[in-house]
């Protein structure tokens, strides 16, 4: 029985006082007058993030008959810059190799003095727009035009094509591959150095509708989330194996056959709103991150990860779905000389909900023969037999918060009738697929299947025995006072993540402990978050609802909404 309290919140926001956000085209271009008005010459300075829909800016501000500069033609040609960043691309069809690149090293210097020169010599309002258009001009107002990660992949799945690249017809995930492993690392290393100097922030994620805030007034908003507890902008995502739970709990469109996914706690996937009076802003979240990591994360956590945010929280829903594929994730020296990725993707399991047949494929049997298993999973692919995975693999039970541990190199697997919300690593995407059930994805083609990566990262020795005594419901009871209780429910000591459970039945009090956490309400209505120095204004966060707790919000306080809330926190273990 899929039970939910109807109150999840799929559109949170944080209101930000004291700053002006206009909408419309209209609007802005008014106020690009209002500047310009009485100056020989004005110089706007247009920085995208990649994917932006120039055309639709350009279209939108037409009326200013401004004098426009495309900063890309400064750059060397489409063709060359494919070709430079082909080595980070490879000839897989999900991993690439994390760059190293720069925007800037695909300017050339003299088309680029070129272009200043020319810049200099025009008369009335000019614009200089373009993917790296700060480094040809800096000009009077720097407009920075941002777009959230999963409306790229919106866009991309309707036939976009990366920046750059003639590649509207190739497939989703090639697309995705391109902006993870290469475009988007590219495009964040320019945004680290441009918050300061940002005058106006662009939300351009729908279309024809821009919005647009002063900088300081986004910097504001960033500093408020750095300091406060906060949701995510959650999405939702279908696929072959996906249930119907999340279509119940979170009010989804029951007309979809499926949702698989829920992001609700991926900093570097979701997005924020920033509410200014009449006018919501949509920023990535990664942007609280990359401008306020110490605020945000804490120093402890800060020094050893930098301006990333290293836990994610999502939702895999096979209630009423199939099992997940049977994976296994990379060891830490595979992941860094394979893909030059400094940490790997450790991660959990917990039973947030399921059916009475609910089970977890996790680790190896006792005994078997490794070769053996390697060449019926190689025969699988190959179309020759069906793998039969209960032969090698265990399958253990699985009940309402269960929560079952999955240190990378172990393999592990999903199976169909649960509601998983998967605490994790942020490497969110290195999953080596071993055996898919003999399924196509939705595109109609096979799902790719990384034997080869697989078998050289399973850890042969993590079987029966070692599993059952190690990674499943680990659980100590920390305190226990008869109102409330903290028990602490993982990870392995080989995950740098530390999960405690709160059951909560009166206000409970809670510190930072030098570390920011990402939580989530696994049972009850909700609760209420204060401030025990009034700090922020009271947060209220729903069942299901993932949020997060910087460690610059030293202490606070939760109570429950109605009798009783359990909630799972996750931090960086000191």
């Amino acid at each position: 029985m899929i039970t939910g309290y109807g109150n999840y919140d799929k559109y949170p926001e944080k209101a930000v006082h004291g700053f002006k956000a206009v909408e419309g085209y209209d609007k802005i271009m008014e106020l690009f007058k209002q500047k310009a008005a009485g100056k020989e010459r004005y110089v706007i300075t247009l920085e995208l993030y990649p994917e932006v829909d120039i055309e639709e800016i350009l279209n939108g501000l037409k009326d200013l008959s401004a004098v426009c500069f495309n900063a890309e033609e400064c750059m060397v040609s489409d063709a060359e810059y494919n070709n430079r960043i082909r080595p980070f691309l490879t000839d897989d069809r999900v991993f690439g190799i994390m760059n190293t690149l720069n925007t800037k090293d695909f300017y050339i210097t003299d088309k680029t003095e070129a272009m200043r020169k020319q810049i200099a010599a025009a008369k009335g309002l000019v614009i200089v727009y373009g993917v790296g258009a700060s480094l040809v001009c800096e000009g009077d107002t720097l407009v920075y035009a941002d777009l959230a990660r999963w409306e790229i992949q919106c866009r991309f799945a309707k036939g976009a094509g990366n920046w750059k690249s003639d590649n509207g017809d190739a497939p989703k995930l090639a697309k995705f591959k391109q902006g993870f492993f290469v475009e988007w690392r590219m495009a964040d290393r320019l945004k680290r150095k441009l918050f300061d100097k940002i005058d106006y922030l662009l939300d351009t994620n729908e279309k024809d509708v821009p919005k647009m805030v002063e900088g300081e007034g986004f910097r504001a908003g960033l500093r408020k989330f750095a300091r406060e507890p906060f949701r995510l902008v959650p999405y939702f995502a279908p696929e072959v194996w996906g249930g119907q739970w999340m279509k119940e709990v979170c009010s989804l469109d029951k007309d979809k056959p499926n949702y698989a996914w829920a992001f609700d706690g991926v900093p570097e996937e979701n997005s924020i709103y920033m509410r200014f009076d009449e006018v919501r802003i949509e920023v990535p979240s990664v942007d609280v991150v990359f401008y306020c990591p110490a605020t945000l994360l804490g120093q402890r956590v800060h020094a050893r990860f930098g301006d990333e945010y290293p836990i994610r929280f999502d939702f895999l829903d096979t209630i009423g779905g199939q099992n997940l594929s049977l994976q296994v994730h990379p060891l830490t020296e595979y992941i860094q000389n394979t893909f030059n990725m400094h940490y790997t993707q450790d991660e959990s399991y917990y039973i947030l909900d399921c059916e009475d047949d609910a089970k977890v494929y996790l680790g190896l049997k006792e005994g078997i023969d490794k070769d053996a298993m390697l060449n019926d999973l190689k025969r699988a692919q190959a179309g020759e037999i069906v793998f039969d995975a209960k032969k090698y693999v265990n399958i253990f039970p699985a009940k309402k918060h269960d929560h079952f541990l999955i240190p990378a190199g172990t393999i592990h697997c999903s199976g169909s009738n649960s509601m998983v919300l998967e605490i994790s690593a942020t490497p969110y995407i290195f999953t080596f697929k071993l055996w898919d059930w003999g399924r196509v994805g939705l595109d109609g083609l096979p799902r790719p299947v990384h034997i080869n990566h697989g078998e050289q990262v399973i850890q042969w020795d993590r079987t029966t025995g070692w599993v059952k005594d190690n990674l499943i419901d680990a659980i100590t009871v920390l305190y226990d006072d008869g109102d409330n209780k903290v028990e602490k429910t993982g990870l392995h000591e080989r995950e740098f993540i530390e999960t405690k459970r709160y059951t909560i039945t009166t206000a409970c009090e809670m510190d930072s402990e030098g570390s920011v956490s990402t939580c989530n309400v696994v049972e009850g209505e909700g609760a209420v978050i204060e401030s025990p120095d009034g700090s922020f204004e009271a947060f209220e966060v729903h069942y299901a609802e993932t949020f997060i707790l910087p460690e610059s919000v030293k202490k606070l306080s939760i109570r429950p909404l109605g009798e009783k809330v359990m909630i799972i926190r996750a931090s960086v273990r000191g």
